[in-house]
């Protein structure tokens, strides 16, 4: 290792002189047992491969087997693992004619590999081994395929190349050597050596032949990454290396180290995994290292996030192993998504990831980078030293060392962990069973923590569905809301806040809470808003909204109840009315600094007594004043009374600045407990610039009662100074909307007026729900229905609006410049 890293680091020149040199350090440990491997890596690097392969003929000369590979995985470009000697693939020419082979994708247009690549444009070369015969296989995305220099760093590959030994296979007398196993991987039926079943404490005569009984005496936490090994599906062609822990009958699992390859089955052959396993336990510190693994495994135990997975994994390697950075990364679909970068600061990472990557959320296809695919392909730890020959992406992490680790979970890659040294790091021989043993934990964690992530997102989701999407802009006021989902569970909260804006520059607060964190709770909580918002839209007083939702609440038959805070506040006047029904006081924080928990009257919860009384609490706000209405999450925790929770919201509140009250609500925030969801709704009331000039007079059921409603608009109208036109137009409107409501309603009818901003508005409201009926139509005899034309011809817009009990038509008149 370190005459690679040392030769590797010496060399400067051209790209081929650079893989000449890395070829030949690789020469000086020949004894290496992935040596094969890191050959056709360097093909990766210094040629622009994206995949490797050495084909090669097996037991049955007439085939040409894959034997090792490198980089993306073979079936992107629709390589098999095998191919007749006699046929006409590229590896077959290349094997028979003892020549080269360049074709690009115009070339492949008509191969079979082609025709069975997901991604059919790609360029591949072939190359001849020598007299053992089989070739070098090359494929690469580049545009112009394999260019001069490429062609030559592979002639220097295919010429490097050694066929790796013959795996283990049985003696004369029919036995494996000792510290021999082979796996058929149809039927997982084993045969092992003597000295394996001693390290597993398995006499021969009760040991049964399956892989089952072996892997039942290995460390849980071991598993996940022994399996990627073992399962057929996970293990890819080529050596493979993996220490894991076998539980002994006392005293601390034993440390053992497998070395493998997966041999490719033929015709009435099955595939099998063949390799060694022997002690490793004198290689390791032992009690130092089993300690940190321990640790991680009770924080990640803990890890409900994938954040919290990356500093739990972080906290377990960086600091022990002396490194400079790491990177945690989760596997979506192709591409790599980093989740932790520790140090976090951008300048500590190479300019490649700032600049080709997103920066704050680093992402990039894992083909980007063949050396970690080929990596992640593998599913064992992988470690580079100083001055091995890298992609640029991988190389600045770690120009001191690199170590990726593979994080397996559930039968796939859940990720990656990268960790890097900024200057030459000499691997301990335990440093790289130790990054095995995390791994394995990590992946497992890192895929709940994904899972528990995507469904807190989801039920984030369907909350934020059921609140308002937007708060609307309010006459005089500013209001923001924030609400936070509790992190304890993956259940739908109750919590709901709401703005209502109501007539006459009225508008509606209302926060609650509904008991329960289920659907059932989050349903009862839409039910709710959307009752409320109806009931205020009606006209009705505050006591009488929450006095009509509690019914409704009792109607559903339902074994939930809510809690619920209702102001309405009058933006004209700077008035409010406040109705609690057993929810927490609202807070004031006056223009002086000062802060007061509001003493409103209560009533009881809604959905819990029929003839509950919820009374009216009248408010003053002067302008600068904000209103502050929450849920018991932000106030309760379990080290604190609610009493408690509301003296430091109002505390909090008096030292906020007003002028911000977004940065305001995020500072309340800060400190919740998040047992509990949090709703926060906040109001500043700043006052109306211009307030609106109002009058009303109510219309008596007389013979005069139009004369009259006429007399008190003109003299309303002059005094508010509205010129002869508007006048006129007004009188007309006032005569039509006031004889509709005396000829076809019963009851009392009210005339209103209001003037701002030179927009005059005329209202008549009655007690019938029933809106006036505009004609499609109407004939030169017909005797009636043209007063709801005339109103539409001479204001500017006309409606209905329900208030309590019945409706209110309006038109707005508006003089011309």
């Amino acid at each position: 290792m370190a005459n690679v890293a040392s030769e590797g680091a010496a060399v400067r020149g051209s790209r081929s002189e650079r893989a000449a040199s890395a070829l030949d350090a690789l020469a000086a440990v020949p004894a290496a047992p992935d040596r094969l491997r890191r050959v056709l890596e360097l093909a990766l690097v210094f040629a622009g491969a994206s995949f490797a392969g050495v084909y090669a003929p097996g037991d049955d000369p007439a085939t040409l087997r894959l034997t090792e590979s490198a980089g993306l995985p073979r079936t992107l470009y629709g390589l098999r693992d095998g191919c007749p000697a006699a046929g006409g693939s590229p590896m077959a020419e290349s094997h028979r004619t003892r020549s080269p082979v360049w074709l690009g994708p115009a070339d492949l247009a008509g191969c079979a590999e082609a025709r069975r690549a997901p991604y059919p444009d790609f360029s591949l070369a072939a190359l001849p081994l020598g007299p053992s015969g089989g070739c070098l296989l090359a494929v690469t995305e580049q545009p112009g395929g394999f260019g001069a220099d490429d062609r030559t760093c592979l002639e220097l590959v295919a010429r490097a190349v050694a066929l790796p030994a013959p795996a283990p296979v049985a003696t004369d007398t029919g036995e494996l050597p000792a510290d021999a196993f082979s796996v058929i991987m149809d039927t997982g039926r084993i045969e092992v050596g003597d000295a394996i079943l001693g390290l597993f404490g398995i006499g021969r005569p009760e040991f049964d032949g399956r892989v089952e009984t072996l892997l039942g005496l290995t460390v849980p936490e071991d598993l996940p990454s022994l399996m990627s090994v073992v399962e057929a599906d996970h293990m890819s062609i080529g050596e493979r290396e993996l220490e894991f822990r076998i539980l002994q009958p006392s005293g601390p699992p034993k440390w053992v180290r497998l070395r493998g390859r997966l041999v490719p089955g033929g015709e009435g052959r099955s595939a099998r995994l063949a390799g060694t396993v022997a002690d490793a336990s004198t290689l390791r510190s032992g009690v130092t290292d089993v300690a940190r693994v321990q640790r991680l495994a009770a924080a990640l135990a803990t890890a409900g996030t994938v954040k919290d997975v990356g500093k739990a994994v972080v906290a377990a390697l960086r600091v022990p192993l002396n490194a400079d950075r790491i990177a945690l990364a989760e596997l979506e679909n192709d591409r790599l998504v980093v989740t932790v970068l520790d140090p976090p600061a951008p300048e500590a990472w190479p300019e490649v990831w700032r600049t080709e990557w997103r920066t704050e959320w680093p992402d990039a296809p894992v083909r980007a980078m063949p050396t970690l695919a080929s990596a992640l392909r593998e599913g064992r730890a992988r470690i580079w030293p100083a001055g091995s020959p890298l992609e640029p992406a991988l190389a600045e992490v770690g120009p001191g060392g690199l170590a990726v680790l593979p994080l397996p979970a559930g039968g796939r890659m859940a990720g990656a962990c990268l960790v890097g040294w900024d200057q030459p790091h000499e691997f301990a021989p335990d440093e790289r069973a130790l990054l095995t043993a995390c791994a394995g934990l990590a992946g497992q964690a890192l895929l709940r923590a994904h899972a528990f992530d995507a469904e807190h997102e989801l039920v984030g989701m369907l909350q934020r569905t059921l609140l308002p999407r937007r708060l609307p802009r309010l006459p005089g006021a500013v209001a923001v809301a924030r609400y936070l989902p509790t992190t304890a569970g993956l259940e739908v909260g109750g919590d709901w806040y709401d703005v209502i804006p109501l007539a006459d520059n009225h508008v509606a607060f209302v926060i609650g809470d509904v008991q329960g964190h289920n659907a059932g709770a989050a349903t009862l909580m839409g039910q709710m808003r959307t009752a409320l918002r109806a009931y205020a839209a009606e006209g009705h007083s505050p006591d009488v909204v929450v006095a009509h939702a509690n019914r409704l609440l009792l109607d559903m038959e339902t074994d939930l109840f809510a809690t619920c805070a209702y102001v309405d506040v009058d933006m004209e006047q700077g008035t409010a009315l406040c109705v609690r029904a057993g929810h927490l006081q609202p807070v004031l924080r006056h223009p002086d600094g000062s802060t007061e928990i509001v003493q409103a009257e209560g009533g009881p919860p809604l959905g819990v007594l029929g003839q509950a009384e919820f009374r009216m609490t009248p408010l003053r706000l002067q302008p600068g004043t904000v209103l502050a209405l929450t849920t018991d999450g932000l106030v309760e925790s379990p080290g604190a009374d609610i009493d408690e929770g509301m003296d430091r919201l109002a505390a909090e509140l008096a030292a906020a600045d007003p002028g911000h009250l977004g940065l305001v609500a995020d500072a309340l925030l800060t400190g919740a407990h998040r047992g509990d969801d949090v709703a926060l709704l906040l109001m500043r009331y700043d006052g109306m610039a211009v307030r609106p000039l109002r009058e009303s007079w109510t219309v008596w059921r007389v013979p005069e009662a139009v004369r009259h409603a006429r007399r008190f608009t003109r003299r309303t109208l002059r005094t508010w100074g509205v010129s002869p036109d508007t006048l006129d137009a007004a009188l007309l409107v006032v005569s039509e909307l006031v004889t509709n409501a005396l000829v076809h309603t019963g009851g009392p009818v009210r005339l209103d007026l209001s003037l701002v901003n030179h927009r005059l508005r005329l209202a008549v409201a009655d007690t019938s729900p029933r809106s006036p009926v505009q004609p499609t139509s109407i004939g030169w005899e017909a005797t009636g229905g043209r007063g709801i034309l005339l109103v539409e011809a001479v204001s500017a817009a006309w409606g209905t609006v329900p208030v309590s009990g019945g409706k209110q038509v309006w038109a707005d008149l508006v003089p011309p410049d």
